[in-house]
This record gives structure tokens, sequence and C-alpha cells, in this order.
């Protein structure tokens, strides 16, 4: 069994039939569980609603970082109170994106400290995104404290920044990126991520790993991104299976192992 650690299935690329049927293709693929992520306040009723429709799935509740100027949240309340559903075992994405820089950073910063205020009031793991921020990432997430826990998504920065979130406990997970040809920095750092701490994801309907780039992203493909991992860190695909999944369940500890994976 592998798990797609995040991915965004209330976007429009999973319309109506499209979700069952990518599902569906997951399932065949192996695919046993799946966390959805929330990135606006305003659209999280349908990213909750996808989880609770599925036993498969679970959901975060977060602001992403290209949406704090407009949409950021100031208080932890509005967060911590959407932790009570069952399906709610994460906090985010938020975080900080210096290289898109489509919210002004300190607003990004603002949003980025509520939501680790709020991962440590509620005691769930924290979903970071963090692109050229290296510097004020690692620096928030020490100001957070020992109970602050979670994993670096999507993780393309720089090793030094990889080496200290081990150190604070955090797991990194990759995504399809590590395939690509231009990804020869990404590829050597991880290989010096623990298997312990490893997880991997699709981040779709974005980054389709090789070889499905120019499609969109599913779930599904998160097999194509372990199975380059699996051979990089020179560990059977079935291993990597294993372990990331497990993982995965001991990050996000509110979610159990449905009972057709158990």
């Amino acid at each position: 069994m592998l798990v797609d650690s995040h991915c965004h299935l209330d976007y429009p690329d999973y319309a109506g039939e499209k979700l069952d049927a990518a599902l569906d293709r997951a399932r065949r693929a192996g695919v046993g569980a799946m966390l959805t992520i929330g990135t606006e306040l305003s659209r999280f009723p349908g990213v909750r609603a996808i989880a609770e429709r599925h036993e498969h799935i679970w959901c975060s509740v977060g602001v992403h970082p290209h949406e704090a100027g407009k949409a950021g949240v100031s208080d932890s309340a509005a967060l911590v109170r959407e932790t009570a559903h069952p399906k709610v075992v994460a906090i985010g994405e938020s975080g900080l994106d210096y290289y898109y820089d489509s919210s002004p950073r300190d607003a990004q910063q603002a949003n980025f400290r509520t939501h680790i205020e709020a991962a440590v009031e509620s005691g769930l793991p924290l979903v970071v995104h963090t692109r050229d921020a290296d510097g004020d990432t690692d620096t928030m997430l020490r100001a957070g404290g020992a109970k602050l826990r979670g994993v670096l998504h999507c993780f393309t920065s720089s090793r030094a920044l990889a080496e200290k979130a081990l150190e604070l406990g955090f797991f990194i997970s990759l995504s399809g990126i590590v395939t690509f040809k231009n990804a020869v920095d990404l590829r050597e750092t991880a290989k010096i991520i623990p298997m312990d701490r490893l997880l991997v994801e699709t981040d779709a309907p974005y980054l389709a790993p090789v070889p499905m780039r120019g499609k969109p992203n599913e779930p599904s493909y998160v097999l194509h991104t372990a199975r380059f991992v699996a051979e990089l860190k020179g560990v059977a695909i079935d291993a990597l299976a294993e372990a990331t999944t497990a993982n995965f369940f001991r990050l996000f500890d509110k979610a159990k192992p449905p009972a057709t994976a158990a």
C-alpha cells in the first residue's frame, strides 16, 4: 500500500465523476490512503466533504501562503475549531513562498505564525510549504517550540534546510519533482533523508512525475515517484511503500489505516 500524503482533490480537475475515476485508478495502483489539503478557509467545507465521503481520505485545514494577503488567518482559533472533526488530521498547508511572492512577505509570515500556533494548540502536525525562504522557514519553525511537529511537503529546498528540519523532528515529503531531469541537487538531498522520516506525494493536480509529465497529476501517479525514490535510495519498492505508509500514520496519528488496508 502507498499513501499520497498531499493532494488537492477539491480542485476542478476532479469535479464530479472525475474524482471517482481518479480514486478508482489510485486503488488499482495500490494507493490506499490520501490526505487532501486545505488552501483557503472559504474552500474548506468542500475539502472536508470529500474526506467525509471516503474512509481512506483525510484532510487538513489551512491557508496557503499565496492566499495570505487576501485570506490569511490571524486567530488560531479559526483553525483549531475545525480540528474537532474526526477527518481533520493536520494544519495547513501554510508557510512561506518567496519565489512567487503572490502575497506580501509580512502577510505570509503572520499567516504562517498563526498556523504554527494552531498546530501547537491542537497537537496536530503542520503541513509546510516553503520555497526560496529557507532562513525564515527554519527560524519560524524553531520558534514554534518542542511541541511543534509536521512535514515539509513537496520538498525542493536546500540540503541544509532538510537537515535542520530533520533535527526538529520533521518529516520530508518528495513529489514528482524528484523525477525531473534538472532535479540533481534534490536527488542528492533525497538520499540523506532517513527512511523513517520520508513521505511521498503527488501535490495533484500539479507536478506529474516522469513518465507522466505534461498530464494533470493524480494520486495514482504517486507510484511513479515511489518507484523512482526507491531506486534512488537502493531499496525495494515494497520496502519504500511500507516505510512511507507507516510514516504517514505515525505523523498523522489521528488518522487510522482504513479497514480495507489493514
